[in-house]
């Protein structure tokens, strides 16, 4: 089982970097580098005399291909090793749901042209709806690796309290990203030359919808961040050394955010730092279910109060 184990949390990093990966190729407008065509490359199996965008696109399949028969062997190699009933079974189906869900989207936006220079409204759904679906797919494979490593399953029924503050924090992340997924295909679609051109291009009724939009972003990021480092606490188990460590990351990871954020505000959104931002959202997301799946799987009684122990760092960070 420690094999499987390793290998699912193998898994997981191995998306993280496909999904970086992805991130660069809406980024550096790499997303018609296979024109119109999917699963084929400009009509090929092997695209010939390929453009840069087209190696940059093409590249990004292979690998993607690649994470979905890790996927797949995953699946089967977690419903051999485990046992009916096994909440590991039931992560693995999930996360290969989540990722056949992943790639229909990746291939809807190839097939409705929704790349490249497009900036419509239906291209900004899809970028948030790909966005939500890559966070199912990282809490799935989260959450079968943490499974395999012998965690307890999901107590629902004797947590309900717990559960409706993990939904919501769920939901509210997903928004967060999805909202960060509009924002960034705003800076990559109308960059600006400087911060105040920026700024009044995002506050200007005048402005292409997509831009207005960027502004979302960071007051719902500030909102939810605030909203985490206020109340993840309260999910961590009483005397749960790891609980402890989860929830410092977290808080961490939130501050870190943040930073960035900013910094990518004032920096004009340049590739490599939209690329680290969303892998730390990434990061956060999985800390946050990790989190979540502590307090509702531990045995004791819900945790109920904000550990006095791990106030100091919410409270001190900078």
């Amino acid at each position: 089982m420690a094999r499987l184990a390793r290998f699912a949390w193998w898994t997981l990093a191995y998306n993280l970097l496909v999904i970086a990966w992805g991130a660069y190729v809406r980024a550096s407008g790499s997303g018609a580098g296979c024109g119109s065509h999917w699963p084929l490359c400009n009509g090929e199996v092997v695209p010939a005399s390929p453009t840069a965008s087209t190696l940059i696109e093409y590249s990004h399949r292979l690998t993607s291909g690649v994470a979905l028969l890790a996927v797949v062997a995953l699946l089967v190699w977690t419903w051999r090793a485990c046992t009916s009933g096994h909440p590991a079974r039931r992560g693995a189906v999930l996360s290969m749901v989540f990722m056949l869900t992943e790639a229909a989207v990746g291939a809807g936006l190839v097939l409705f042209e929704l790349v490249a220079d497009n900036a419509t409204m239906a291209r900004a759904m899809f970028m948030g709806v790909h966005l939500v679906n890559t966070f199912f797919l990282l809490g799935a494979l989260s959450l079968t690796a943490w499974w395999l490593s012998g965690q307890p399953a999901l107590r629902f029924a004797a947590r309900r309290g717990t559960a409706l503050w993990v939904g919501a924090g769920c939901l509210a992340l997903a928004l967060v990203g999805s909202s960060g997924a509009v924002a960034a295909l705003g800076d990559t679609l109308f960059p600006a030359a400087s911060l105040a051109e920026g700024l009044a291009a995002d506050l200007s009724t005048s402005s292409h919808v997509l831009i207005r939009l960027r502004t979302l972003h960071p007051v719902l990021a500030v909102a939810v961040a605030l909203g985490l480092l206020a109340g993840a606490g309260r999910l961590v188990p009483a005397g749960q050394a790891l609980g402890l460590r989860l929830h410092r990351a977290l808080v961490w990871l939130v501050w870190g955010q943040l930073a960035l954020g900013v910094l990518n505000v004032v920096l004009l959104a340049p590739t490599w730092l939209q690329i680290v931002h969303l892998l730390v959202a990434d990061a956060v997301w999985i800390a946050f279910v990790l989190l979540g799946a502590l307090a509702l799987g531990h045995p004791a009684a819900a945790p109920a109060t904000v550990l006095k122990s791990v106030r100091g760092p919410v409270t001190s960070s900078p």
